[in-house]
């Protein structure tokens, strides 16, 4: 009764401040946004041993916490046609124990830390990453030599292993947007490993430890390994560490240099799902990589175009039309390329409308330079989670990653937000025109033929097959 009453008298309260001359004073609008800051890059002191791994050593932050990440130069991008996610049971299996430790002596150990190792092969990497307490950093940079050094890789774990990677196949591939997404990158990659997103069943389930011990022996060495060491920690302990525990490792095959060559032309692809009251769209093309002087432009435009939730094909067929709940755009990178993509879920029946207003947003930006006020606020927020997204140890070393792998130096991180904020509204439309031509962009949509079959033909030519 007493916490209903004060509810109650609170109420009143609030109801008769809002309704006196003085909260008519209150303002309006919101305070003029303040000037942008200058994005300060971290500081990292970088050597190579003399077998040549690479190490980077980054002091940040006040949290008496360390990030290790060891970095290797191989992945997908070594795997023939015949060994699609054999980098990925190579890492699957490295926590299972070493020549020293057990998988459950290794367990406890980084729960001892403060942590737990995390091992996983993407495309032209394979990473190996933990957070710990920053007194046992050390530690963990001796246990991640273990693992990556003399991995036991235990034939008895590699059925549960590749059973549950066949599970997680299945359900990957029924999903409309994975099935949109391999067939997008076959259209782009062709047979490169980049365009080579999953096995087959029965190629999965022939994979032997022999195969897997044998691509680890031929791909995993000093020379495509970089250690990454950032937060707080004791310089000279780590620097320690590491040298004891990486010096003498064989540096093994240099890493692979395995170009795309990316289609840049129209192509379409439809894949039939009866029944299914969405259909899945993906349109894109080819666009210059990370170390094109019109990168940082490219990405304000993409931004502007469908890569911000203010952009106008969100408004467009989201906010607008509501024909889908979220579309995006976005460039992705791979080693020396990238290429620029919308993708959206949208009802079924305004398949063909959907992509006339996504086809229609490309050419209004081609045609048509921003307005500078649209064009700022899209700047000012990439360059806001730009900082927010480096406000942390792992967010740091993820942009140091990917500047290496590229071939960047840290000047890309020390004045991308001076650069995002310089692009004008003529640089927009000069990337739109330069780069992004619907004429050259291939199509993939998931969805039931028997709808959106006629939805599409006046988009596509020639005719759907």
């Amino acid at each position: 009764m007493r916490t209903a009453f004060i509810v109650r008298v609170s109420a009143l309260a609030i109801a008769a401040a809002l309704s006196s001359p003085a909260a008519a004073q209150f303002p309006t609008t919101p305070p003029p946004v303040g000037a942008t800051k200058a994005f300060k890059v971290p500081v990292r002191r970088t050597f190579t041993l003399g077998n040549g791994m690479k190490v980077s050593l980054t002091p940040f932050g006040l949290v008496p916490k360390a990030t290790v990440r060891l970095a290797l130069r191989t992945g997908g991008i070594d795997e023939s046609a015949n060994e699609v996610w054999l980098s990925g049971l190579m890492a699957d299996l490295m926590p299972e124990g070493t020549a020293t430790r057990g998988a459950r002596d290794l367990a406890e150990e980084m729960a001892g830390m403060g942590g737990g190792l995390g091992i996983g092969a993407g495309d032209d990497l394979s990473n190996l990453q933990a957070d710990v307490l920053s007194e046992r950093a050390a530690d963990l940079v001796r246990v991640i030599a273990d693992v990556v050094r003399h991995p036991k890789f235990p034939e008895s774990e590699l059925p549960r292993i590749k059973q549950s990677r066949l599970r997680n196949l299945a359900v990957a591939l029924s999903q409309p947007g994975v099935q949109a997404s391999v067939k997008f990158g076959e259209m782009m990659f062709g047979d490169h490993p980049y365009g080579r997103s999953f096995p087959t069943e029965q190629q999965l389930q022939g994979y032997t430890i022999d195969q897997v011990r044998a691509f680890w022996a031929a791909n995993v060495g000093a020379a495509r390994a970089h250690i990454y060491v950032t937060g707080v920690f004791d310089d000279a302990a780590v620097e320690k560490a590491i040298r004891e525990s990486f010096n003498d490792w064989a540096p093994g095959p240099p890493p692979s240099n395995r170009p795309a060559t990316m289609a840049n032309k129209r192509q379409v692809a439809v894949i039939d799902r009866p029944g299914a009251v969405q259909s899945t769209v993906i349109l894109g093309l080819p666009v210059p990589g990370m170390t094109s002087p019109d990168n940082i432009k490219l990405r304000v435009t993409d931004a502007i175009l469908g890569g911000s939730f203010g952009s106008r094909i969100t408004s467009n067929i989201r906010e607008k039309k509501g024909y889908t709940y979220s579309p995006s755009s976005f460039v992705s990178t791979r080693k020396g390329l990238a290429y620029w993509a919308e993708s959206a879920d949208v009802t079924t029946n305004v398949t063909g409308p959907s992509l006339t207003e996504i086809v229609f947003e490309v050419n209004r930006l081609r045609t048509e330079a921003p307005p500078p006020a649209e064009l700022d606020g899209i700047k000012r927020n990439m360059a806001g989670i730009f900082v927010i997204q480096n406000g942390s140890r792992g967010g740091v070393t993820g942009q140091f990653v990917a500047m290496d792998l590229q071939g960047l130096t840290d000047d890309y991180l020390r004045t991308y937000v001076s650069k995002v904020l310089s692009v004008t509204p003529a640089d927009v439309q000069k990337m739109m025109q330069e780069y992004l031509t619907p004429e050259k962009m291939s199509l993939v949509v998931v969805g039931d033929r028997k709808v959106i079959d006629d939805q599409l033909k006046p988009i596509i030519a020639p005719p759907v097959p």
